[in-house]
């Protein structure tokens, strides 16, 4: 298993933390909404910051690459945040959380439209495994709860979590990572700032106990779960084709059941067991190599 391998797998242990970060936040008052909004807002600054002080150059890109820097912030990230909290209202967090992990279908077919990714035998195995366990890890017997608009919108998120991958793997033939990555929240940010009703945010961390714990409890969420995976996750794609790693970001859902049952003392089924061995498995079929006459990129 080499750097980029890991460098993917590590940012979906991370994005797995994240139920620790808003359960935490919401004992604040804020909505999920104004959450996810405050994260990717903190993000871009974080971004920004640190490109400024560390290499200002990070900061150039060319006009006409605008539209993919925009598509990568409001047509990925800000674009499933908001079907992706937007299916867990009309939803529930069980099935909003199994089509959000539909992207990796939506990264297969696009990624072999646009980058000439190959579909091979066994990315549509190991695809099938990871959606099963997806399926089984969030609770297969909720699904009988949905309802037509929740699943469009809910697959709306999905192709949008997905096209991360695509816009990212195309930036990267000409941007380092973290230009990547930091103008994609940065604009991602600008337009949370619209959505998430700032005022009653700021207010609600202003009339806190402890408004500096809070701010920094913000921050600190936006550095674990945005800007480290999102930077990791792009560093991977330098290596590993898009496909293949969005297949193993599933992790994160395996990583959120266990911290469920680590940190808040949830219950372990069957089902979740189940799901946990077939994501570990999909994960292992990637990164088999069928000797010399398979060109493997990871």
């Amino acid at each position: 298993m080499n750097i980029s391998v890991l460098c993917i797998l590590l940012a979906g242990i991370l994005w797995g933390t994240m139920g620790i970060f808003v359960r935490h936040l919401s004992l604040y008052g804020f909505s999920s909404l104004q959450i996810a909004c405050l994260r990717i807002m903190a993000a871009g600054i974080l971004f920004f910051l640190y490109l400024l002080v560390a290499d200002k150059s990070r900061l150039k890109i060319q006009r006409k690459d605008l539209p993919l820097f925009l598509g990568m912030g409001w047509g990925s990230i800000l674009f499933f945040t908001i079907c992706y909290f937007t299916t867990i209202q009309t939803t529930s967090l069980a099935i909003a959380a199994i089509l959000l992990y539909t992207s990796p279908i939506f990264v297969v077919l696009l990624s072999a439209v646009f980058l000439k990714e190959k579909i091979t035998g066994k990315k549509i195995l190991a695809l099938c495994i990871a959606f099963l366990g997806c399926v089984f890890v969030a609770g297969i017997g909720e699904t009988s709860d949905i309802a037509g608009i929740g699943f469009f919108i809910g697959l709306c998120s999905g192709l949008g979590y997905g096209l991360y991958s695509i816009f990212g793997s195309v930036l990267l033939k000409k941007y380092h990572p973290y230009t990547v990555s930091a103008y994609a929240f940065i604009f991602a940010g600008i337009g949370a700032l619209f959505l998430c009703n700032i005022k009653d945010a700021a207010e609600k961390t202003i009339n806190s106990e402890k408004p500096l714990f809070v701010l920094g409890f913000i921050l600190l969420t936006a550095a674990v779960t945005a800007v480290a995976p999102f930077l990791l996750y792009t560093v991977g794609l330098l290596k590993v084709e898009a496909s293949k790693a969005a297949i193993m970001a599933m992790i994160e859902p395996l990583v959120a059941a266990v911290t469920g049952i680590v940190v808040f003392h949830e219950k372990l089924t069957k089902q979740s067991m189940i799901g946990i061995v077939c994501i570990f498995g999909a994960i292992l079929i990637l990164n088999m190599r069928n000797g010399h006459t398979e060109r493997e990129d990871i």
